[in-house]
C-alpha cells in the first residue's frame, strides 16, 4: 500500500483525507512543514504528496525517491516547481473547479463595497455620526463604469457573468482564452477601465503585471481588485499609487507578502479593503476540495488515470 504525505494544512483536522485513504490501506503522514529540510524529511520516501502552501522546490522534489504524484489543495500551483517535477516524471495535479462561485462572489463584494464606499460610511455611523462619510463623487454606480477583467478562466468568466447583470461596460483581457466581443488588449483595459479586477495565475508572464508603469497607465482614481495571486501586483507601487491618488481604492484578498506586514498602509488606508486570502472559503467548497485531493492521491495509488495534470507529464 502507498504512503501519502500531507505537507501542510490549515484545516482543523484531516479526518476527511484519512477517511478516504486509510480504509484503502494507505498510510497518511502529516507535517506542518516550513523549511526545505522538513519537507525533504517528510516526503522523501512517500508515494503521493499532497500540499497546500508549502514551497515544493527543486531540492525537495529531487529528494523524492518514490513520489508518483504531487497534488495541490487548490487551483494555483505556483508553490510547486513544475519543471523539476516534469523532469522527474512526477505529475502535478490541481483542483481547477474549486471555489469558483466563492471567489467570484468575494470579488463582487469587494467591488460593490469599494464603489459604494460601504466601510467608511459604516465606520462613521459606528462612531456616532449620521451623514455621507465620503465625497459625493466617490459614490459610484456600476452601470456607469467600465470594468476591466484580466484573466478569463473559470473565475474570470464567473465574475463577468455577475457583472453583466449590473449593466457595466466590460473589457476582458486574456492572451489565451477567447473573451468574445468584450475582448481587449491590456493597454486598452488599463487606459479605459474605472475598475480593474485580476483573475489570472501566477506565471513568469504575469508576475508584477501591475507594476508602477502599468499603474501609471490606469485612469487616475481607478480601483484595483485582486482575489487571484498576490505577486501579480508590485506592492510598493500599489501603496504609492494609493497614497498619491493615482488609484482611488483597492480590494485585496491576496498580497505579496502574506500576511501583510503590520506597518503596511494597506492595513489602514480608508480606501482599501483587505481579507486574509479567504475568498475561496465556504464549507461546501472546502469539503469538495479535500475530497478531490484525497481521491486523486487514491487514484495514483491504484495506478489509475489522473485528472488535472498541469505539468505535461503523461501517465
Amino acid at each position: 500500500m502507498s504512503k501519502v504525505a500531507i505537507t501542510d494544512y490549515n484545516f482543523p483536522n484531516l479526518d476527511i483525507e484519512r477517511g478516504i485513504l486509510e480504509p484503502l490501506g494507505h498510510t497518511v503522514v502529516l507535517g506542518q512543514c516550513k523549511t526545505e529540510e522538513e519537507l525533504i524529511e517528510l516526503t522523501c520516501d512517500c508515494d503521493q504528496v499532497i500540499t497546500q502552501f508549502a514551497s515544493i522546490t527543486e531540492p525537495v522534489i529531487r529528494a523524492m525517491e518514490r513520489a508518483r504524484v504531487i497534488v495541490r489543495y487548490g487551483i494555483g500551483v505556483d508553490n510547486v516547481d513544475l519543471e523539476t517535477a516534469a523532469n522527474r516524471g512526477i505529475p502535478v495535479c490541481n483542483v481547477p473547479d474549486y471555489c469558483i462561485d466563492e471567489v467570484a462572489d468575494h470579488t463582487l463584494a469587494m467591488i460593490l463595497a469599494l464603489t459604494r464606499r460601504l466601510l467608511p460610511n459604516h465606520r462613521l455611523i459606528a462612531e456616532g455620526d449620521w451623514r455621507l462619510a465620503v465625497p459625493l463623487e466617490s459614490m459610484q454606480a456600476l452601470c456607469r463604469l467600465t470594468v476591466g477583467v484580466i484573466g478569463f478562466g473559470r473565475i474570470g468568466r464567473a465574475v463577468c457573468a455577475r457583472l453583466r447583470s449590473f449593466g457595466c461596460r466590460l473589457l476582458v483581457h486574456d492572451p489565451v482564452a477567447d473573451a468574445g466581443s468584450e475582448a481587449a488588449g491590456l493597454e486598452q483595459v488599463l487606459a479605459e477601465s474605472d475598475l480593474v479586477t485580476l483573475h489570472c495565475p501566477s506565471t513568469a508572464q504575469t508576475r508584477r503585471l501591475i507594476n508602477a508603469d502599468a499603474i501609471s497607465r490606469m485612469k487616475p482614481g481607478s480601483i484595483l481588485v485582486n482575489a487571484s495571486r498576490g505577486d501579480l501586483v508590485e506592492t510598493t507601487a500599489l501603496e504609492e499609487a494609493l497614497a498619491g491618488g493615482q488609484l482611488g481604492g483597492a480590494g485585496l484578498d491576496v498580497c505579496d507578502p502574506e500576511p501583510i506586514p503590520p506597518g503596511s498602509p494597506l492595513r489602514t488606508l480608508d480606501n482599501v479593503i483587505v481579507s486574509a486570502h479567504v475568498a475561496s472559503a465556504s464549507p461546501a467548497a472546502v469539503l469538495a476540495l479535500r475530497e478531490a485531493v484525497a481521491s486523486i492521491a487514491a487514484l495514483s495509488a491504484r495506478n489509475q488515470p489522473l485528472p488535472n495534470i498541469v505539468n505535461g507529464v503523461s501517465e
